[in-house]
């Protein structure tokens, strides 16, 4: 893991990027999404969490966000293990998903790259966390995100995209509640 990229100042709030391994597509499917937003409320109110903002791309999660009791690094470390472990489930359990044996497949060839993963690893180790000690910096990160979809070609306008935090700066009803920067 690169020096530049880790947590250091655990209370200060992050831009982080959640991506899973070799890219894989996994939230082109809605009960996926789903997921990530259920852990994600969990998180703020049981766990701490200030989300600020966030973006479910297919392959990756972006989220800005700030830990209460100034322990970021445990609830990355916290949050990714259930969530994998939850998906993992999910995905390799559903006789419906008809990439089951494919995305196995990937998650089998790289966990035996990584002596931490056990048989199957759905994160990617690093985090890409960059800590954003000022205001400027939030706002541009959080543009970022909010316009990955756009980027994407997916929507016109970033407010459009249901699965992320656009639509609340916008004023609309997101599909889950952030803490406003």
């Amino acid at each position: 893991m690169g020096e530049a990229y880790q947590i250091r100042d655990q209370e200060m709030p992050y831009f982080l990027t959640f991506q899973i391994v070799g890219w894989a597509d996994v939230f082109t499917r809605k009960v996926y999404r789903d997921l990530m937003l259920e852990n994600l409320v969990y998180s703020r109110e049981e766990k701490g969490l200030y989300l600020y903002g966030y973006v479910i791309m297919s392959n990756h999660v972006h989220l800005i966000v700030q830990q209460k009791e100034g322990k970021l690094s445990d609830w990355v470390r916290d949050f990714k293990k259930f969530t994998s472990k939850k998906l993992l489930k999910l995905i390799l359990e559903n006789q419906q998903e008809s990439r089951r044996e494919w995305l196995k497949m990937i998650f089998e060839f790289h966990a035996k790259f990584n002596k931490r993963s056990g048989d199957l690893q759905f994160w990617t180790h690093d985090n890409h966390a960059i800590e954003l000690y000022r205001p400027e910096m939030i706002e541009s990160e959080m543009t970022y995100i909010h316009e990955n979809p756009v980027r994407a070609g997916w929507v016109e306008s970033a407010e459009d995209y249901l699965y992320s935090s656009a639509r609340n700066y916008a004023g609309l009803k997101g599909l889950i509640e952030v803490d406003f920067w």
